[in-house]
């Protein structure tokens, strides 16, 4: 493949790895929205008189508070693994990234690296594909209590729309490194594999 066709690659990966790990740190994979919550008032410790509740984020699930110790055990794993899946995603990207580079910088293994970015790039989606479905799952069969009124929030759709980018990226490497490995100019450049000719 020529320099040009891995660097738009190292973009492309890095660009899906951004939305990948912008989708992680968020908390709004799931927004519920209660009603009661905005009317709850607690007693003030200073004075007795009553004030607004100040909800905060927490980290989700909580053992103790979410119950993964007894009724909410199936879930808190599964939601858990799905917290990894999109972590081991990141970080096939970063190494996919990391392969890019190497393969920009080095001639002689740029004809055969790309067989490599594009496994380690089918390996980032896969994971955020298979963290996007068990979200997904616990979201529509309502596995929590109150994901009843749960909707799907920014970071499920930064994730979404980075493995459905990721997944372009893949077929772009493999479609580009199969037509450099047959010659042909746009992706081989100036120096097309062409195969040596046998006696006739």
């Amino acid at each position: 493949m020529r320099k040009t066709s891995y660097v738009i690659a190292f973009f492309a990966v890095l660009g899906t790895l951004l939305l990948n790990v912008a989708s992680i740190r968020r908390p709004d994979w799931l927004i519920v929205k209660n009603p009661e919550i905005f009317h709850s008032k607690i007693p003030n410790p200073s004075g007795g008189r009553l004030a607004y509740t100040d909800y905060q984020c927490r980290p989700f699930p909580n053992r103790t508070v979410d119950g993964c110790e007894k009724e909410n055990k199936t879930f808190c794993m599964t939601w858990s693994t799905a917290s990894y899946l999109s972590e081991l995603g990141a970080g096939f990207a970063i190494v996919a990234c990391l392969a890019l580079v190497f393969g920009v910088t080095t001639h002689s293994r740029r004809r055969r690296i790309w067989k490599s970015v594009s496994v380690l790039v089918a390996l980032h989606v896969a994971s955020q594909i298979a963290a996007f479905a068990v979200v997904t799952d616990l979201y529509r069969n309502s596995r929590f209590p109150t994901f009843e009124r749960a909707r799907p929030g920014l970071a499920y759709v930064l994730n979404a729309v980075s493995w459905v980018l990721g997944t372009l990226v893949t077929f772009g490497v493999i479609t580009t490194g199969i037509s450099a490995s047959r010659g042909h100019r746009w992706a081989a450049g100036n120096r097309a594999y062409r195969p040596i000719e046998g006696p006739s």
